[in-house]
């Protein structure tokens, strides 16, 4: 069992859920509740990691981050080192790959709020902002809960973009999907059925929290 690779899939599993909240939270009421003129070429952009295969997405990732691009740059300037092939990289790419399983069911989420409870929160003289954090979010729940169970699993999971942005760095960049293959491919199949196993059990017992999280704030709301 790589227990490294473990640790290490859980921290970027675990760092993608917390950057994406508050951006499932803003584009995902934004889309909801405002109609521009923009709208569905923006759903279509945060819907296209769904139907580009990882490697290619990756690819482009690598190319964007990469040494010579504007961003590749910056970063090596600020930190010294370069984005891909790092951690930090990872985690900028899980971010992007996980867009839409983060915004769409908190987009879901808060469409399934009647306009009428917002305008009964407005009437009774609560601000956008009070109205959000008292009244939507406590709504909307179910599909942020969603939300964040389905970035975190995928993201446990995720290969190809993980191989094309980070390759295998022991420590760094090596995650549990990449160790599983590593290890098929060095014909140690006991050792990728152990970790096989643990994510599988880790993934259920995920879902079975959420679900056990869900009934107990929908009591707690009826």
């Amino acid at each position: 069992m790589d227990w490294t690779a473990l640790i290490l899939s859980l921290q970027l599993a675990g760092w993608t859920v917390v950057l994406l909240l508050p951006v499932s939270v803003l584009m995902g009421r934004l889309l909801a509740y405002r109609s521009f003129r923009a709208k569905g070429l923006v759903e279509a952009l945060v819907m296209l990691p769904l139907v580009l295969p990882p490697t290619v997405f990756g690819f482009y990732l690598l190319v964007a981050f990469g040494r010579g691009s504007p961003v590749g740059d910056l970063w090596q300037g600020l930190f010294g080192h370069q984005l891909v092939f790092s951690f930090e990289g990872l985690v900028v790419a899980s971010v992007i790959f996980n867009l839409p399983f983060a915004i769409q069911p908190a987009q879901r989420g808060f469409e399934s709020i009647p306009p009428e409870v917002r305008e009964a929160a407005a009437c009774c003289g609560m601000s956008p902002l009070i109205s959000l954090w008292k009244v939507e979010l406590p709504l909307a729940w179910p599909g942020l809960m969603t939300a964040m169970v389905l970035t975190f699993a995928h993201t446990l999971g995720e290969f190809g973009i993980v191989l094309m942005v980070g390759g295998s760095i022991p420590g760094e960049t090596r995650t549990i999907a990449i160790a599983i293959y590593d290890r098929v491919q060095a014909f140690d199949d006991r050792s990728a059925g152990i970790m096989s196993a643990m994510l599988v059990v880790i993934s259920l017992f995920t879902i079975a929290a959420t679900f056990w999280l869900s009934s107990r704030v929908g009591r707690r709301l009826s």
